[in-house]
């Protein structure tokens, strides 16, 4: 009755076998996503902050995949926005195309050690002005990728938020809000002259000057930046003036004479750069001029730089902390399954002979002769996570010689289906160690009997004719 099974099941294997099928794993559905809502009070941690006015409140969402594989990525998606009518605030003038930048803190624990840092980036679209409203990047992320099972606790920590200005300059000197920031006011320090409206042939900046004959009067104007221009008009009267950055004397300028240091024969010719300041390290700076003589001295305005690469990290960062208690979700990491590959149905392999039953695995490596056979070599185990079907030709012969170390097959009519990654199991489990069942040569068994049965039947009638010959059966 056994054997009938068997027989019935490999019929069935094969129905679902000459279909080219994978039985594929089940794939266990993922968990659903950590879904975080996170308040922070963000203060100054810089010495030109962002926080203007007191504390920045923000409330976040941070959310993650809980249920990951090795080799996908652990991502972390965090949402910002201002939680009420706090905001960080620009802390100078600067056109546009400035940018704040967010960077979150993720504490990795358990089978992984470390932080993982989400950043984002929002660039400000519109000229700044001290106090103008920030706007913050919506979305902070940064994906880690699995390599080993394992679990993680997940754990977010402070948000660092930073203000990068744009690569550009800013005139100051004295006029409206509209041409000149109000609070980048030059200082002005003995007996100048403010000379308006000037004819705009002169090229001076917003067409206004100011002008001094006294010795030892200054201009000076502190700034945030990289950088200084002194502007003014070369003239043919005019006197020296030296210039100082930060309380030091650093040059002394001559606006009578051009680049070649050649004197010049015009009057009041405006706009041009007489010394300039660049290299400075990104911060608070002071630069002051003095006249050096009785001779005429004129500022038409400082241009302020801004070189953002030479800006460091921090100069107007702000340091969000959690309002209450950290919260920790867990992570769990686990193998991928290996993917179930298929024989095509379209090139089907040989049978295979069998060898002789043994304590250890098959070898697939039977003494055989004629045409050689194929062996299939079955792929590493997928722990259980489903089989492969092997599909091997539909009709076939294949012949061995018997020795004393494998036993005779008989020819082979019916096709041979082999499961593969599933050892061969003797009958009756370990405990009875019981043999499998060795195969039997049925077909030669019928055809012998068939033969047998004719011979007798043949023999029996040469003798009733002998009888009839000799005139009756013996």
């Amino acid at each position: 009755m056994n054997r009938w099974r068997t027989a019935l099941l490999a019929a069935s294997v094969g129905s679902v076998a000459a279909l080219g099928l994978v039985v594929l794993p089940d794939i266990p559905a993922s968990a659903a996503p950590a879904d975080l809502v996170v308040d922070y009070d963000c203060t100054p941690a810089g010495p030109d902050s962002i926080v203007r006015h007191g504390p920045v409140r923000l409330t976040t969402n941070l959310t993650f995949a809980t249920d990951l594989v090795v080799g996908g990525p652990l991502n972390f998606t965090w949402k910002l926005k201002y939680a009420n009518s706090t905001r960080f605030q620009s802390p100078n003038y600067f056109a546009a195309g400035a940018q704040v930048h967010a960077v979150g803190n993720v504490q990795l624990l358990s089978s992984w050690q470390g932080i993982l840092q989400p950043k984002g980036t929002a660039d400000q679209d519109t000229k700044l002005h001290p106090d103008s409203y920030l706007t913050l990047p919506e979305t902070i992320n940064d994906p880690g990728l699995m390599d080993k099972p394992g679990t993680i606790k997940v754990t977010p920590r402070d948000i660092e938020v930073d203000f990068t200005p744009p690569d550009g300059s800013v005139p100051v000197n004295d006029g409206n809000e509209t041409d000149n920031p109000t609070d980048l006011q030059v200082k002005y320090s003995g007996t100048w002259t403010s000379l308006d409206d000037r004819p705009s042939a002169e090229h001076h900046v917003h067409n206004d000057l100011h002008e001094t004959t006294e010795m030892g009067a200054s201009a000076e104007l502190t700034f945030v930046g990289t950088g200084v221009e002194y502007i003014g008009p070369t003239d043919k009267d005019a006197g020296t003036v030296d210039i100082y950055i930060d309380g030091y004397k650093v040059a002394t300028v001559d606006p009578s004479r051009d680049e070649d240091n050649k004197p010049v024969n015009h009057d009041l010719n405006g706009g041009v750069k007489l010394w300039e300041s660049a290299g400075l390290e990104y911060g608070k700076h002071t630069i002051k001029i003095v006249n050096t003589s009785t001779k005429p001295a004129w500022l038409d305005a400082f241009n302020v730089l801004t070189d953002t690469q030479k800006i460091p990290t921090g100069y107007h960062r702000a340091i969000c902390k959690l309002v209450g208690g950290p919260v920790s979700v867990v992570v769990t990491v686990r193998e991928a399954s290996p993917s179930p590959t298929a024989t095509s149905p379209t090139s089907p392999p040989p049978t295979t002979t069998t060898p002789p039953p043994s304590t250890n695995p098959p070898t697939n490596n039977p003494t055989t002769t004629g045409t050689p056979t194929k062996h299939i070599t079955p792929p590493p185990s997928n722990n259980g996570m489903g089989h492969v079907i092997v599909v091997p030709p539909a009709t076939g012969t294949s012949s061995s010689t018997p020795s004393s170390s494998a036993k005779p097959t008989a020819t082979a009519t019916a096709t041979k289906y082999v499961k593969a990654q599933v050892a061969k199991t003797p009958k009756g489990g370990v405990d009875s160690g019981e043999a499998p069942d060795e195969p039997r040569p049925y077909g030669l068994m019928a055809s012998g009997a068939v033969v047998l049965m004719g011979s007798a039947t043949s023999g029996l009638l040469m003798r009733r004719r002998r009888a009839e010959h000799a005139g009756g059966l013996k």
